[in-house]
């Protein structure tokens, strides 16, 4: 059995509120009888992307089993790279990263278009996944990346998500992938792209309630909302299991 914890949108700036709402969700792992085998957090790390939240970020995420961080909209490459244990090719922006932790690769993209929102995979960042996919692998294969390429039909985070999608989806279709995995919307999502589960982690500093929902009359986000994460568990032989928990 191979245990993925799911992480997602922490957006760290400094102040009490989002640190221990994070802390909460790492307090929940570290009380595990068994230890999960990978933290992911897929993305918006920091709030604003400036090296003091990478410093936060760094310190909170001193676990016993090994993180793997990827970048958001809200991060920024430069300090990202400086501030955090990243093994990502070339400098600057793009910040994307192959990381093998025990049986299983994850292979972590950078979706992020720097000053803007929305997501987007470039020309060269699909040759440069394309050659990452065509490497054999023998066990769990997750891509993960911080944009969902799908919509949920909310007026204002669909304008944010992944951005012509279809190159993309046209790379990854037929290939052993286990699931990919996102962020970003702030709610725990189950769905497919290009023939794959996809899977989206709550977000840990709010949720985005969906605009028929009581909490949408408040705003685009509710902070009052517990956070959450989701545990991704592979068995070999069967099917992956996502579970889904919120942290009053």
């Amino acid at each position: 059995m191979y245990v993925i914890a799911h992480l997602s949108d922490p957006h760290l700036d400094g102040s009490s509120v989002p640190r221990d709402r994070l802390r909460s969700v790492l307090d929940y792992l570290k009380a595990f009888s068994r230890p999960v085998d990978v933290v992911l957090v897929t993305g918006d790390l920091a709030d604003h992307g400036l090296p003091s939240e990478y410093a936060e970020v760094a310190a909170e995420f001193t676990l016993d089993v090994p993180v793997l961080l990827l970048p958001g909209n809200h991060d920024i490459s430069a300090p990202l790279r400086a501030g955090l244990p990243i093994d990502s090719p070339g400098q600057g922006h793009p910040v994307h990263q192959v990381r093998d932790v025990g049986e299983a690769r994850f292979v972590l993209l950078d979706t992020s278009v720097p000053g803007e929102d929305h997501g987007l995979l470039s020309a060269e960042s699909l040759e440069w996944l394309t050659a990452v996919l065509d490497e054999p692998v023998d066990g769990p294969l997750f891509v993960a990346f911080h944009h969902p390429p799908n919509k949920l039909q909310h007026p204002i985070l669909d304008q944010w998500i992944l951005q012509d999608a279809e190159p993309f989806a046209a790379v990854l279709r037929g290939r052993p992938i286990t699931a990919i995995l996102t962020g970003h919307v702030h709610n725990g999502i189950s769905t497919t792209f290009a023939g794959h589960p996809l899977l989206v982690a709550p977000g840990i500093r709010s949720t985005a309630p969906l605009p028929f929902e009581p909490a949408a009359a408040n705003g685009l986000v509710d902070t009052g909302a517990p956070p959450g994460l989701a545990l991704h568990i592979a068995a070999e032989g069967q099917p992956l299991v996502t579970v889904y928990r919120a942290l009053a």
